[in-house]
């Protein structure tokens, strides 16, 4: 007889730069992930690199890289990009909403 195999719960992993000194931005997003997703996840990583590397991947799979992606996410956009991933039929509340395009500025 078979033994079901149990999947592990994803794990996000933050890797910023220590030189940049992006460890408080990476703290951040970490406890702001855990809050939401606490009971979906098997955690949230943080690991030292360098090179004004700041990406924070689901499992396998980059879901923001500050050098492509243009910056640091807002934390409705991160919520819903793992989101997507991890338990696409959770609610957000407001964070699920799509925020204004700013007016142009005159």
């Amino acid at each position: 007889m078979a033994v079901p195999t149990r999947q592990e719960p994803p794990i996000v992993t933050i890797r910023y730069c220590t030189g940049c000194r992006w460890l408080l931005r990476a703290q951040w997003y970490q406890g702001e992930l855990l809050q939401t997703f606490g009971d979906v996840l098997g955690g949230v990583l943080l690991v030292p690199s360098c090179g004004a590397m700041f990406r924070i991947e689901v499992g396998e799979v980059t879901v923001w890289n500050r050098k492509t992606d243009g910056g640091f996410p807002e934390i409705a956009v991160l919520k819903r990009l793992v989101r997507d991933l991890v338990a696409p039929t959770m609610s957000l509340g407001h964070s699920d909403s799509q925020s204004p395009e700013p007016e142009p500025k005159s």
